[in-house]
């Protein structure tokens, strides 16, 4: 079976709706996206509304032709991983699995990087964002400055990601080199910052600095309240303490 042939989704075990049933108790699951179908999110606003803050070329370029870029690479190393499955053999399943984690790493934190930004953002959170902040940073500023600190100084290119540890029951700041390398297995991203030179560098150049003071004037805390409320929602137990709850 070539890469560019199609799959029933009706095989067994192969389909969405093999994994569709949600556990007694539980909500339904997301829909379940197959192999090689995944496709680039249209930013939720016009090219130029962040302006001046982030240019309208940067944000074509950053999402038209770099996140479509992570888009297409995750879905040819599922694709390549798929047919690898269906010969058993896995020659290359080192290559694609390292593509796999590149690319559709960059793509999830591309997919939040567009909404948690907005025209009308900025300022400082309010309600459960600010309370969760404070009770682990012990105030917003000392937050601001660490997480600021923490995307100047990525090593290359990488990201700078307030996460919610669900295993903790708080939120952290960490750096990623790349796109996939965390630190930690289980947390949940709700607020990311860029800072891939192609990100900043038609606005800002060198001045990583400059970029991420400007960044801070269009963060949509809306989006990172509905993040964390979703995320306050999973449950990651590290031990046993916590079941399944069966109908």
């Amino acid at each position: 079976m070539g890469l560019t042939e199609k799959r029933s989704l009706d095989e067994p075990g192969e389909g969405p709706a093999a994994h569709r049933a949600p556990l007694a108790g539980y909500p339904s699951p997301v829909e379940v996206i197959p192999p090689g179908r995944h496709h680039l999110p249209p930013l939720p606003y016009a090219y130029n509304a962040l302006e001046p803050y982030i240019s309208a070329d940067t944000l074509r370029i950053h999402h038209d032709r770099h996140h479509l870029a992570y888009v297409e690479g995750v879905n040819r190393a599922e694709l390549a991983l798929a047919d690898e499955r269906m010969r058993l053999d896995f020659s290359l399943v080192r290559y694609w699995e390292r593509e796999l984690a590149f690319n559709g790493s960059g793509h999830i934190l591309h997919s939040i990087y567009w909404t948690n930004m907005s025209p009308t953002g900025g300022g400082e959170p309010r309600g459960i964002v600010m309370d969760c902040i404070v009770s682990y940073f012990g105030s917003y500023g000392a937050f601001h400055k660490q997480f600021s600190a923490a995307a100047r100084d990525v090593e290359g290119s990488g990201w700078a990601v307030l996460v919610w540890q669900p295993q903790w029951g708080r939120t952290e700041i960490l750096t990623a080199w790349r796109h996939e390398d965390l630190t930690q297995w289980g947390v949940i991203p709700i607020l990311v910052l860029d800072v891939w030179e192609h990100a900043y560098y038609i606005d800002y150049q060198n001045r990583r600095s400059d970029y991420i003071d400007a960044w801070w004037h269009v963060v949509n805390w809306t989006d990172v309240e509905r993040r964390l409320r979703l995320a306050q929602a999973a449950r990651v137990p590290m031990d046993r303490s916590l079941s399944l709850r069966q109908g």
